[in-house]
């Protein structure tokens, strides 16, 4: 028996990728969301020159023009939508722009939509590197309160 909803979290990784790939082997549902987090170039560059101690230039985002960071998100989110159609799942396309972290983003878009299960690529990362880089798909699993379908990367 499908479940009603599922979301597909998709950042064109390969880890993203063979989750699809997996959620098209083993699960069904009457929809799967894709869904792409993005986070507005404003921000981005407010956090990076944070992080590197410089002075925050005034930078205003040209209203006329579409932030690239979301151009860039749908074009990810068209493929990914594509890849789970080929998985032959009922894909639909949906972005989720970042208030703070990514995994944020997908927990909050999976709770707006009340799905019934996250499908989420690894990077399988262990020992200082995970320390490191924290693991959107572990933050998302400890933040969610809906089952969640990690998957590893391959070999």
């Amino acid at each position: 028996m499908p479940c009603d909803l599922m979301l597909i979290a998709y950042d064109g990784s390969e880890n993203a990728k063979r989750a699809i790939e997996y959620a098209g082997r083993f699960l069904s549902a009457n929809r799967a969301v894709v869904v792409t987090a993005w986070e507005p170039m404003v921000r981005q560059a407010a956090r990076l020159s944070g992080i590197s101690g410089v002075m925050q230039p005034e930078w205003l985002p040209d209203e006329e023009i579409e932030d690239i960071a979301y151009v860039d998100a749908k074009a990810i989110n068209t493929e990914g939508v594509r890849l789970a159609k080929l998985a032959g799942l009922n894909a639909e396309a949906r972005t989720a722009e970042c208030a703070s972290t990514v995994w944020n983003a997908i927990v909050e878009c999976a709770d707006d939509l009340d799905v019934d299960i996250i499908v989420a690529g690894t990077r399988g990362a262990t020992g200082i590197r995970a320390l490191l880089h924290s693991s959107v798909a572990d933050a998302v699993l400890k933040h969610c309160h809906r089952p969640v379908l990690v998957v590893p990367p391959g070999k």
